[in-house]
């Protein structure tokens, strides 16, 4: 069954029929800030005090996967920091099929520079004096394609939960979702295969963080509806719940927010990572290799990177989970760990997770 969609995307562009509108550092510290050129674009990154967690954790020994459209595997910012990977993209049940790069596979459909931009938020090669900072510096990223341009289906992408899970990583990050209404065919068992493997994960000690979906719906897409992944709801500049965002229903869901971008005004108020070269849409502004996009894919990285800052810490899976919900903030408020219907637990916040007991 297809369902599989990235929940980024890029300035007037959708990305795709099924996304939604989706070297080891050695102490970068929030003293000294990373000398990477487009640091001072990242508001993202200030909006959850990514820097200020840097001097206790980093990251470091970490594995976070990127389960979505592959990886650019020459994008020169996240050189080092890149594990080999996996494809499933047309090979779900014989594969893997490839090596994780944005254009391996089996399929016909065209290849997304979705997967690697979400990398780039997470992790990437921070204090090289090239593009961006990542959320955790000295995490390693293990790419694996489940998604082309035209989306994925539910087999694709729990094939490659699961075989992240037996392959070392630590944390896995779903910048993608299904269709409004799924939750129900995955409740019922027609299409549970991604919600079994996030089980699966969730079973071996790996933290699972997956996007809330752009569908402007009071829900959290499937697989982010599972009990055992994360939904992450996407945050603007201004800290306010983006448009786009799908939100929680109830209280006792496992959600938090995290940076997302407007996607309806100017460019800089979305979210700038890498993407491969020759990608690069109108709002690049000539930095080749770099874009900003908007989505919830872009708010899940964000909390993907806290988490493997957390792991690297020595916390499980549970721990993982009530750190990032019981310090987060919700805006105005002033209130931390408190649900509300358009943040779920608040904000997260990286300086305040690394320091949690």
């Amino acid at each position: 069954m297809r369902f599989c969609r990235c929940v980024g995307v890029k300035r007037f562009f959708v990305l795709g029929l099924v996304m939604f509108l989706s070297v080891a550092l050695g102490g970068t510290t929030a003293a000294a800030p990373p000398n990477d050129p487009y640091f001072g674009l990242q508001w993202n990154l200030r909006q959850i005090r990514a820097d200020q967690a840097w001097a206790t954790s980093t990251g470091a020994g970490q594995v976070i996967a990127v389960v979505d459209a592959g990886v650019d595997l020459g994008q020169p910012d996240l050189q080092g920091k890149l594990l080999p990977g996996a494809t499933f993209t047309g090979c779900a049940a014989t594969g893997p099929c490839g090596n994780g790069d944005w254009r391996s596979g089996t399929t016909t459909g065209a290849p997304s520079p979705h997967g690697t931009h979400v990398a780039g938020i997470a992790a990437a090669d921070t204090g090289n004096g090239v593009g961006i900072s990542g959320v955790a510096p000295d995490a390693q990223i293990l790419p694996v394609k489940v998604l082309t341009e035209d989306g994925g289906t539910f087999e694709e992408v729990a094939a490659g939960i699961r075989w992240a899970t037996d392959h070392g990583a630590d944390v896995i990050n779903l910048s993608l979702g299904a269709a409004p209404g799924t939750q129900a065919l995955a409740l019922t068992g027609l299409a549970a295969d991604a919600r079994n493997a996030i089980d699966y994960a969730y079973a071996h000690g790996v933290v699972v963080v997956a996007a809330a979906g752009n569908d402007f719906a009071s829900i959290c897409g499937e697989p982010g509806f599972s009990a055992h992944a994360l939904c992450v709801v996407a945050t603007d500049p201004r800290e306010l719940r983006a448009a786009y965002s799908n939100f929680p229903v109830q209280e006792g869901m496992n959600v938090v927010a995290a940076p997302g971008g407007a996607a309806l005004t100017s460019c800089g108020d979305d979210v700038l990572s890498t993407v491969p070269a020759g990608s690069e849409g109108t709002c690049s502004g000539g930095r080749a290799g770099y874009d900003f996009y908007a989505g919830t894919s872009m708010a899940t990285p964000h909390v993907a990177g806290i988490a493997a800052l957390l792991t690297a810490q020595g916390r499980g899976v549970d721990d993982v989970f009530r750190i990032l919900k019981g310090t987060a903030r919700t805006p105005a408020a002033g209130t931390r760990g408190t649900f509300t219907p358009a943040y779920g637990y608040g904000i997260v916040d990286a300086a305040a997770a690394v320091a949690a007991p």
